[in-house]
């Protein structure tokens, strides 16, 4: 067994991952572009950083932060990305759409990116390989020692209810409404090494699984485990991968603040001799459905006393709680976006509204759009 060692990250330091589709502005169905825009991005932009990556469908574009000290930075570093690319999709013809999903288009219609890895993802996943047709955000947080990454991952795990409820905005499927919120997350576990994380409680039972998973040939790096929330051992982050796409820049800096306070928060208590409260994973994984079912009106497990809330009530509480960090990492007018998303309601409430109003996806489509 290969010992993984944990590049341990001195400040909690944050960087941010956030999933476009490419849609195209007359039709409004999704745009197999990519390589395209990847041509205008090489040409055109000059030293990007490895700041816009390829994925792996050739209508998706993902924008990533360089390593930043809070939110109001990430939101920099990905505005000025954003900018230059959206430049460049105007010319294509293509709009981002930020969502989970896309409200009616046909996943067979859609081309693979250029790539062993890519393809040998496909060939051995097919049909629920292909029907990724998701977009999501991923934050990772930096951790200072390695005996922290897994009590804060598991005590992370009773927030995720909270983060999907929050971001949930992917409830259309092939053309129908699924009467979920986040139709996403359903789709995303299907995935041999995605979904929830096992709950280790030693870094060496993660060690096991990693080598376990090697050497029966299911996984060749360890970035092929596609946890909800996962550790980064090169990074020195857990990265948090649990939002579904973020349709709009607000909203994303909220989400990214709260996940920001959550970890230094799991992390000062850490440091103060506490235990940090778990729950058992079949707990965990009712709240993971509750919320991708039913959104901000999720009446959550809170505890291992089986105490349960609604989703915006325990929220209110854990926004409370966390001012303190929020003042001492500088995000506090972020942090308090949440209290926006709750008020006007989520993308995927908002996405219904525009379809009940006109009963066209297409119009659903160009809502998500308008909202960047």
């Amino acid at each position: 067994m290969t010992p993984i060692e944990f590049v341990g990250s001195p400040t909690p330091s944050l960087g941010v991952e956030w999933e476009f589709a490419l849609t195209d502005k007359r039709t409004g169905d999704l745009s197999n572009s990519a390589a395209a825009l990847f041509e205008l991005v090489g040409s055109r932009i000059p030293g990007p950083d490895g700041k816009v990556h390829k994925e792996l469908l050739r209508n998706t574009v993902e924008l990533v932060t360089g390593i930043c000290r809070n939110t109001g930075e990430a939101m920099a570093d990905l505005s000025a990305t954003l900018g230059a690319v959206r430049e460049l999709t105007d010319e294509l013809g293509v709009d981002l759409y930020g969502a989970g999903t896309h409200p009616f288009a046909e996943w067979s219609t859609q081309l693979l990116t250029e790539g062993h890895r890519y393809a040998e993802l496909i060939e051995r996943t097919q049909y629920w390989g292909r029907q990724m047709l998701i977009w999501g955000v991923h934050v990772h947080v930096g951790i200072d020692r390695r005996d922290k990454v897994l009590p804060i991952l598991d005590a992370l795990l009773n927030y995720y209810p909270h983060l999907l409820a929050l971001s949930a905005s992917s409830p259309m499927w092939a053309g129908q409404d699924t009467s979920y919120a986040s139709n996403r997350a359903m789709m995303f576990q299907q995935l041999p090494t995605a979904g929830l994380p096992f709950q280790f409680t030693r870094w060496a039972q993660f060690e096991k699984f990693v080598s376990d998973q090697k050497i029966t040939g299911i996984i060749d790096h360890t970035n092929e485990i596609r946890w909800d929330i996962r550790p980064s051992p090169h990074l020195g982050t857990i990265e948090v991968r649990v939002c579904d796409g973020a349709t709009n820049i607000a909203e994303l800096s909220a989400l990214v603040a709260l996940i920001h306070c959550l970890v230094v928060d799991l992390s000062q208590r850490m440091d103060a001799g506490e235990e940090l409260p778990t729950m058992p994973p079949w707990l965990v994984q009712e709240n993971k459905w509750r919320a991708a079912r039913y959104g901000l009106d999720a009446i959550v497990i809170c505890d291992r006393e089986l105490d349960e809330r609604l989703v915006t009530d325990d929220l209110a509480d854990l926004l409370k709680h966390l001012e303190p960090i929020a003042d001492s990492l500088d995000c506090s007018d972020e942090l308090a976006g949440i209290h926006g998303i709750i008020e006007r309601g989520a993308s995927y409430q908002r996405q219904r509204a525009v379809f009940a109003r006109t009963g066209s996806m297409r119009e659903v489509v160009a809502s998500v759009v308008a909202e960047l």
